[in-house]
């Protein structure tokens, strides 16, 4: 489809930023990326996701050490 060339998914998103897709879900939902939905998907637009992962820069979490 020529028109939705220019969108990409969460899961392309999520591979663009490092980061799993359940974190671009929510940041979507958030507005801290514009995106549109459309039915049940998120489609964010290649240049605002472009512009987004240039200032992105957010501490990877990794699993949670139990401190005893």
């Amino acid at each position: 489809m020529p028109v939705l060339d220019n969108y990409v998914n969460v899961v392309e998103a999520a591979e663009v930023l490092g980061v799993h897709w359940e974190t671009v879900k929510r940041m979507c939902r958030e507005g801290r990326i514009p995106a549109k939905k459309v039915h049940n998907m998120w489609l964010i637009d290649k240049k605002d996701l472009k512009k987004f992962a240039s200032t992105y820069d957010e501490p990877r979490r990794g699993k949670r050490i139990n401190k005893q």
